[in-house]
């Protein structure tokens, strides 16, 4: 079999799976059946389906225990989006201004929601947070930081997807981050207050503040990361 037929035959694969999980024949955590059966039900080969198998595991949508059997993950979208991860890892150094770019969009978006939806304990434990930096911290605890502090506001926002989405977009910018905490005179003073502003918007409920908060913070890395390269 060529090989362009052979990736047509496990796309097929796959895709009749994925209908299985679209139709509700298959819910997350169900046990597939036995390799023989669902070949034979879905008219492939058996190694057509382990391919398809195969592909589906390396994207967190089917979970193959050894000896055990082969299972549907609970296709929770953070478990979903964690193959972006990876590839966001692989980015060239001209391509983090474009992440920053993505997460000028979203990030503000989601501490505007965080600002309406967060409980109050939720904002005690944002406060936590800031208050767990030292007086002078390293360049690598204030980023360690920084990504706490914005994991909980994607968190809080209460949409699982547009979480998701920023937690993957923080690998590929944390570099960009620490060269700038390196380098540039004040940036983490900066990054102090405007923490600190984003946290009192959202604690005093005020959405469009939070937001604005959010736009400034981002905004200030990719501009100076725009003029660093």
């Amino acid at each position: 079999m060529s090989r362009g037929k052979h990736v047509a035959v496990t796309d097929a694969a796959i895709d009749k799976i994925k209908h299985m999980i679209l139709s509700g024949e298959l819910s997350p955590g169900d046990r597939l059946p036995k390799e023989a059966d669902l070949a034979e039900r879905l008219g492939l080969s058996r190694n057509s389906l382990r391919e398809a198998v195969r592909a589906l595991a390396l994207i967190n949508v089917l979970d193959v225990r050894q000896g055990d059997g082969t299972y549907v993950t609970s296709l929770e979208p953070r478990l979903l989006l964690d193959t972006m991860s990876f590839v966001l890892d692989l980015h060239r150094d001209d391509t983090v201004i474009q992440f920053f770019e993505v997460r000028r969009i979203l990030e503000p978006a989601a501490t505007a929601m965080a600002a309406v939806t967060m409980t109050d304990d939720d904002i005690a434990e944002l406060k936590a947070v800031l208050d767990s930096l030292p007086p002078e911290p390293t360049i690598e605890e204030l980023v360690a930081n920084d990504l706490t502090f914005h994991q909980r506001i994607a968190q809080g926002s209460g949409n699982a997807v547009l979480c998701s989405f920023i937690e993957s977009l923080s690998g590929p910018t944390t570099r960009a981050r620490i060269w700038r905490g390196l380098t540039q005179e004040g940036a983490l003073e900066k990054t102090q207050e405007q923490h600190i502003a984003i946290y009192e918007a959202i604690a005093s409920r005020q959405a469009e503040v939070a937001r604005s908060w959010a736009i400034v913070h981002v905004a200030g890395v990719e501009s100076w990361l725009k003029k660093a390269l």
